[in-house]
C-alpha cells in the first residue's frame, strides 16, 4: 500500500475586486506557485489558494459606477483574476470568491462559533472610515485623511456587532512566544508584538449601511464585514466546516503583503482562537516593489502590469526577476532597465547560452547522443564542476525551505558560473580537432551536460516552463514537476541518449527596443476600461461573455468591426499544466485557426471535435499559458459561477460563414 503523501496547504491573500492585478500581486502568486511546485517535487499533497475578495462598499460604488449590478460586476471582475492568472501559469488548486455559496456558509458557521463561545456582542460604532481601505481610522476626527491612503475618511454611525479582539492580548503574545516562527520575517513578528501589547481593542465585525455582503443569518440588515469575511476564505477553499475530511487545514504558509500583516496575525488567529478552530502554522509578510521609492498607485500614475513583460520576454524572465532581484521580505525597486539586464546576463548569456552551446556541440561532436564519461583527466576540472554542483544542492534546498529564493538562485547559477568557466578552460572545440583527445573531448561534454541537469532540476520551480524546454532538449523524458528534487545527486547522463531538438530558450534581446516595447504596450493597457464596463475580451482574453448592461451601449460601427465566422472543430486537446484550458484547431472557411479556449472543465477534448462554433476572428493573437491563441470561442456565462456553454447552430451552417 502506497504511503499517503504528506500535506501542504499555501494561499495569497483573497485579492480585492477594485481593479486588475499588477505587478505587486503578480509577485505574491508567483511566489505562492514556487512554493507549491517546489512541495510538490519534495513529494507533498499540495493544494494551493488564491482568490477575489467581493463584498463592501467599495464594490457597491464601482458597480454603480459601471451601470451593472454588484453579482455581474464582480463576476467579470473575477474572470479577469482567474484568467490572467491562468494566462500566466498561476492557475491556483482552489479560486475562492467570497460570494460563493459554500463560503457564505463558512463565515456564518464561524460568526455562530464565535458568538457561542461569548466572543461576540451587539453595540454602536460612531467613527471615521476609510472606505479605500475598509477600516475604521482610530483617533481619527472629521474631515481627517487615512493615514494609510491619504485620502479623506466618512463619519459612519451604525450598529455593529463587535468581536471581544480585547479578550486575546494574552493568548496572542503567549501564541507568539510559544510559535516563533508563526510571523516571518522577523522585523514584522516585532512589529506585531508590539501592536498588540500596546492594547488591542474590540472589533467591528458587521456593517448596516452596506447593502453588498453577507448576511448575518437572522439578523438583517446586518452584513459581515470584509476583514471577517475575506480572511475566512482560506478555511472555506479547504472544507470549511467539514475541514478535517479533506485534512488541509490549519494552512502551513500564509503570504500576504506587509500592509495586511495585521489583520492576518492578530485578527484571524483570534477569529480562530474564539471558535476553538486550529491557527495556521506560519504567515510570511512579503515587501512591495516600488517605483521610483514609491508604492505603485493608479493614482500616482506609477502602476506595471504582468503581460507587456511576458508578451515581450517571456514569464520565466519575469518570475526569475521578481525572486531574483529583491530578498524576500524586504522591499524592491521595479525597473524595466534591471529586469532586461538580469534577462540578458542571468538567462540569456547564463543558463540558456551554456545549454544552447553544449548541446550544440554535442550535436556537432557526438553525432547527437550524450557522450561516455570515461573517468577524470588528472587535471581536477570535472571534479571542480562537480564539488560546485554537489555544495549547490544542499544550499539550495535549504534556502527555498527557508523562502530565501534570491539565495537559493545565487546558488544555482554558481553552478551555471562554473561550467561556464570549465568550458572555456578545456577549450572541447580545439580538442574535437586532436584525434588523440577523444576521451577527454567526452568527459568535458558529459560533465558539462551533469551541471546542466542539476541546475536545470534546481532551477525548476522559479522558471518551470524553460527548464522542462532544457530538460528535454537534453534527450530526458517525463516531467520535471515529478522530479524528487530532494533526491537529485550529481550523475552523468545516460550515454548514448539522443539529445531532443536544441533551439534557443533565452534568445538575447536588444535592451531599449525591448523596454520601449514594454512601456508602450503598459500605456496601452492603462487605457483600456476596466472588465466591468467591457467587453469579455477586452478583459483579458476570456472565451466567455457576459450580457452588456443596458448602459454600456455601442453603435452599429462598433459592432461592425467584431468579425464572427462559423467554425468547425477539427482536433482539440488539453493543455498541459493548465487545467481550464484546451487547445483547439478550427477550420473557419478560408483557413484552419490554432484556439485556446477556457472550457476545459466543462467540455471532454473528443466530444468536441466535428462540432460547429461561433468564432471571434479578427482578435490579435496572445498567449495562454505558453501557447498562441488566434481567435476566441463564444459562449454564454450561466450560473453563479460563470459556466461557458458554447454558442451554435440548430440549422445546418457552412463553415466560414460570417455572423452578422
Amino acid at each position: 500500500m502506497a504511503q499517503e503523501k504528506p500535506k501542504f496547504y499555501l494561499t495569497t491573500p483573497i485579492y480585492y475586486t477594485n481593479g486588475l492585478p499588477h505587478i505587486g500581486h503578480t509577485y505574491t502568486t508567483v511566489v505562492a506557485d514556487t512554493v507549491r511546485r517546489y512541495k510538490r517535487m519534495r513529494g507533498y499533497d499540495v493544494v494551493m489558494t488564491t482568490g477575489t475578495d467581493e463584498h463592501g462598499v467599495n464594490v457597491e460604488r464601482a458597480a454603480k459606477n459601471a451601470g451593472v449590478a454588484e453579482s455581474e460586476f464582480v463576476a467579470k471582475m473575477a474572470d479577469a483574476w482567474r484568467n490572467l492568472w491562468d494566462e500566466l501559469g498561476l492557475a491556483a488548486d482552489e479560486f475562492i470568491r467570497t460570494t460563493d455559496l459554500k463560503h457564505v456558509r463558512t463565515v456564518q458557521w464561524l460568526f455562530r462559533l464565535c458568538r457561542e463561545n461569548g466572543y461576540v456582542y451587539k453595540g454602536h460604532y460612531t467613527g471615521q472610515y476609510c472606505i479605500y481601505d475598509n477600516a475604521f481610522v482610530t483617533e481619527a476626527k472629521p474631515g481627517d485623511p487615512c493615514p494609510d491612503c491619504g485620502r479623506p475618511t466618512e463619519t459612519l454611525t451604525e450598529e455593529n456587532y463587535f468581536f471581544k479582539l480585547s479578550a486575546f492580548q494574552k493568548p496572542l503574545l503567549d501564541f507568539y512566544k510559544k510559535n516563533s516562527g508563526f510571523i516571518q520575517p522577523e522585523t514584522r513578528r516585532n512589529e506585531i508584538i508590539s501592536f498588540v501589547e500596546g492594547g488591542l481593542k474590540d472589533l467591528s465585525i458587521t456593517r448596516t449601511t452596506v447593502r453588498w455582503g453577507i448576511p448575518v443569518p437572522g439578523e438583517e440588515p446586518h452584513v459581515f464585514y470584509v476583514w471577517f469575511d475575506a480572511l475566512t476564505a482560506y478555511l472555506s477553499a479547504v472544507g470549511g466546516p467539514e475541514y478535517d475530511r479533506r485534512g488541509f487545514w490549519p494552512a502551513d504558509l500564509h503570504l500576504v503583503g506587509k500592509d495586511i500583516i495585521r489583520f492576518h496575525t492578530v485578527y484571524w488567529p483570534a477569529f480562530l482562537m474564539a471558535a476553538m478552530l486550529p491557527l495556521p502554522k506560519q504567515v510570511w509578510a512579503h515587501g512591495w516593489f516600488l517605483i521610483d521609492a514609491a508604492k505603485m498607485s493608479k493614482s500616482k500614475g506609477n502602476v506595471v502590469t504582468a503581460l507587456p513583460i511576458v508578451n515581450v520576454l517571456g514569464m520565466d524572465a519575469l518570475r526569475y526577476y521578481l525572486l531574483r532581484e529583491t530578498v524576500f521580505g524586504q522591499d524592491g525597486n521595479f525597473s524595466y532597465d534591471a529586469l532586461v539586464t538580469r534577462y540578458n546576463s542571468d538567462l540569456a548569456n547564463g543558463l540558456g547560452n551554456l545549454a544552447s552551446r553544449t548541446l550544440t556541440m554535442i550535436e556537432k561532436y557526438s553525432d547527437g547522443r550524450i557522450p561516455a564519461f570515461v573517468g577524470e583527466d588528472g587535471r581536477g576540472s570535472e571534479t571542480a564542476v562537480a564539488t560546485t554542483a554537489k555544495s549547490a544542492i544542499a544550499k539550495v534546498l535549504q534556502s527555498y525551505d527557508q523562502y530565501a529564493f534570491a539565495r537559493a538562485l545565487e546558488g544555482i547559477w554558481e553552478i551555471v558560473a562554473e561550467t561556464d568557466k570549465y568550458i572555456t578552460l578545456q577549450k572541447p572545440w580545439e580538442l574535437a580537432e586532436k584525434p588523440g583527445e577523444t576521451a577527454k573531448l567526452a568527459n568535458v561534454l558529459a560533465t558539462a551536460l551533469a551541471a546542466i541537469r542539476v541546475a536545470t532540476v534546481l532551477a525548476h520551480p522559479v522558471i518551470p516552463a524553460s527548464t522542462q524546454r532544457i530538460w528535454e532538449q537534453l534527450g530526458l523524458s517525463g516531467k520535471l514537476d515529478e522530479q524528487p528534487i530532494d533526491q537529485l545527486e550529481w550523475s552523468y547522463l545516460q550515454a548514448g541518449t539522443k539529445i531532443g531538438k536544441v533551439g534557443p530558450v533565452f534568445p538575447r534581446i536588444d535592451k531599449q527596443e525591448a523596454i520601449e516595447r514594454m512601456e508602450a504596450m503598459e500605456q496601452e493597457a492603462q487605457k483600456q476600461p476596466a472588465p466591468a464596463a467591457a467587453s469579455a475580451a477586452a478583459a483579458g482574453g476570456s472565451s466567455t461573455t457576459s450580457a452588456p448592461a443596458t448602459s454600456d451601449k455601442i453603435g452599429i460601427d462598433d459592432f461592425a468591426k467584431v468579425e464572427m465566422r462559423v467554425g468547425q472543430v477539427k482536433t482539440a486537446e488539453r493543455i498541459v499544466g493548465a487545467d481550464k484550458l484546451l487547445k483547439l484547431t478550427v477550420d473557419i472557411g478560408a483557413e484552419t485557426r490554432q484556439i485556446c479556449a477556457g472550457i476545459a472543465q466543462y467540455y471532454e477534448p473528443e466530444a468536441l471535435i466535428g462540432r460547429k462554433v461561433v468564432v471571434v476572428v479578427n482578435l490579435a493573437p496572445r498567449k495562454l499559458r505558453g501557447v498562441e491563441s488566434n481567435g476566441m470561442i463564444v459562449a454564454a456565462s450561466v450560473g453563479p459561477e460563470g459556466r461557458p456553454v458554447l454558442a451554435g447552430f440548430a440549422e445546418d451552417v457552412e463553415v466560414g460563414a460570417r455572423l452578422k
